[in-house]
């Protein structure tokens, strides 16, 4: 009897507990969104979302704030960017009312080519070391964005990540986490250990870590301008540390560099125009993943519904077997984004899909076309100016080389070339941009901007960029809501240039999705997997223009703050 009592106490108890377990919002949520009328940024590390902050306050515009941001990540959260790597972004521009896109990605070595790899019969570029070295795009873009869209000086900017990089900053959780997680296979590498590993081992949570010869070097670029990384003493060091320790990257590699102003592509999903970026990024697979989702009641499926995972996984796949025979460098390729996006080819490619069962393997497209770790940030001013960055050095630490005093690491963007088939598109070639992960998006409606938002983390890119769009539009989420979502990423072959599955590959699933759904998708055929850290890490802005007030988010997998004025 008195076990009934018991349970008869929970019965009605429960449901009042259930709703009661948030004031707003769903379940997973974490917080409310930041809102604030003035200005708004989101970054991965507080501190740089704080100093971009101060300078929308200095009276700086979005890009302003955004390129002193990115300075002070290259410090906090230097195993995932840095100016050893590249920078891309699509800005709003209040004055011009329109979007641009930016591509600063760097090149391969002129003096590299795929006949090093086949001779030496390495079927791929390796991780660490030089090889994988190109040249780092992020100092020129600062400067190119700057030019078109800055108002403070550059010495501004740099100077509280200068400040901090002299007087020591504690090293943040997830970041602390991210600079311990493979220094044992870079330790050895030249400068690596001097520059991370000041007390013989990657900095702990809450350790004052500093990074004078960082400080240094941004001191020499805020006076002496962009030439001073590319023509001056920083390119000189890099050519002769290069050349000290085996590499190919050159004084005249660095000299001869020059970013890109590109057109953004775009697709309307179901009302709204989703904008990324052009090739040699993979921003037109989360373009093609939407065509094909807009093709299925997403809506009545329901959130986290084994249907909805299904068809978001297939289309996955779909989009990525292109994604590997296509994208590359368009200065070496004809690249056919138009018939990618086409209604046509996306009606067809939809037609492979079955409801009931996971497909092994996907063929890639067929049509006729000539031969030929990461973070993100985004800023938004009182003018209206609003600016998507994604700035990366590829994986953690990348090629673990720091050139001699310079305080940062070399980016491995290299290590995603082709070496293996001469006439593959991302095939090694001197001077050639190697296929790249990092990828900013925007969201417009009516016309002006919605939602400047991105999500870093490698392959997961796209699929992120897929899941948040469908998240605000289909399933009517707010911008924290849409980040803390649990996700999906799909898994296949680990090497970007060939097929992305093998007999279906992976489906990893984040905390949070119900145990039937699981159940139902392995009936499906999908092999279901886990990962820690492999989910990527959003930022968000949005716009009300009705009230004139920015929301800012920033999810719980990382260090990230969003903050307005």
């Amino acid at each position: 009897m008195k076990h009934l009592y018991a349970t008869l106490l929970l019965l009605l108890v429960l449901p009042i507990v259930q709703g009661q377990d948030r004031l707003t919002g769903e379940t997973f949520t974490t917080r409310s969104e930041i809102l604030a009328r003035n200005g708004m940024a989101a970054t991965s590390q507080p501190l740089a979302t704080q100093i971009a902050v101060d300078i929308l306050k200095k009276g700086g515009s979005a890009m302003d704030a955004a390129i002193a941001a990115n300075a002070m990540l290259g410090l906090v959260e230097p195993a995932s960017c840095g100016i050893g790597g590249d920078i891309f972004a699509i800005v709003w521009s209040a004055e011009d009312q329109k979007l641009y896109g930016f591509n600063g990605s760097g090149r391969s070595p002129q003096s590299l080519s795929i006949d090093y790899f086949i001779e030496k019969e390495m079927n791929y570029v390796p991780f660490y070391g030089p090889l994988p070295v190109s040249v780092p795009g992020c100092v020129d873009g600062w400067f190119q964005l700057h030019q078109k869209f800055g108002k403070l000086p550059m010495e501004t900017l740099l100077a509280p990540a200068i400040d901090y990089g002299r007087e020591g900053f504690p090293v943040s959780e997830v970041i602390a986490y991210e600079m311990g997680s493979n220094y044992e296979d870079l330790k050895d590498q030249p400068g690596f250990a001097e520059t991370y590993m000041p007390k013989g081992r990657p900095p702990q949570k809450g350790e004052v870590f500093r990074n004078p010869d960082l400080a240094a070097t941004y001191e020499k670029i805020a006076k002496k301008g962009r030439d001073a990384f590319y023509k001056g003493a920083i390119a000189k060091t890099i050519d002769n540390y290069m050349k000290k320790h085996g590499g190919f990257l050159s004084y005249d590699d660095l000299a001869k560099h020059k970013s890109n102003w590109v057109e953004p592509v775009s697709i309307n999903y179901r009302g709204v125009e989703v904008w990324e970026l052009p090739p040699n990024g993979q921003g037109t697979a989360a373009l093609q993943m939407l065509n094909l989702l807009e093709g299925f009641d997403i809506a009545s499926m329901g959130f986290g519904s084994p249907e909805y995972l299904h068809v978001l996984t297939e289309a996955k796949k779909l989009a990525y077997e292109d994604r590997a025979k296509f994208y590359a460098d368009p200065e070496f390729n004809t690249i056919p984004i138009e018939a990618l996006l086409s209604e046509a080819y996306t009606s067809e490619r939809k037609a492979l899909i079955q409801m009931d069962a996971a497909a092994d393997t996907y063929p890639a497209g067929d049509m006729e076309i000539e031969t030929g770790n990461t973070t993100y940030l985004t800023v938004a001013d009182k003018e209206g100016n609003m600016v998507s960055l994604i700035q990366s050095i590829y994986s953690e630490f990348a090629s673990g080389m720091v050139p001699d005093g310079l305080g940062f690491v070399l980016q491995n963007r290299g290590q995603m070339f082709n070496v293996q088939d001469k006439s593959h598109a991302n095939a090694l070639e001197p001077g050639k941009r190697p296929f790249h992960t990092i990828i900013p998006a925007f969201i417009t409606k009516d016309g002006m901007p919605w939602v400047s938002f991105g999500l870093m983390g490698g392959a997961v890119q796209p699929q992120g960029h897929a899941q948040i769009v469908v998240n605000l539009v289909d399933f009517g989420m707010n911008l924290q809501e849409a980040g803390d979502a649990p996700r999906m990423r799909h898994r296949g072959s680990s090497q970007p240039t060939g097929s992305t599955m093998t007999n279906g590959g992976t489906l990893n699933l984040e905390t949070g999705f119900h145990p039937e759904t699981l159940r139902e998708l392995r009936k499906k055929g999908h092999r279901i997997g886990f990962g820690v850290g492999m989910y990527g890490g959003y930022q968000a802005i949005g716009v009300d223009w009705t009230q004139k007030v920015y929301a800012g988010a920033s999810e719980s997998r990382k260090d990230g703050q969003a903050s307005g004025y």
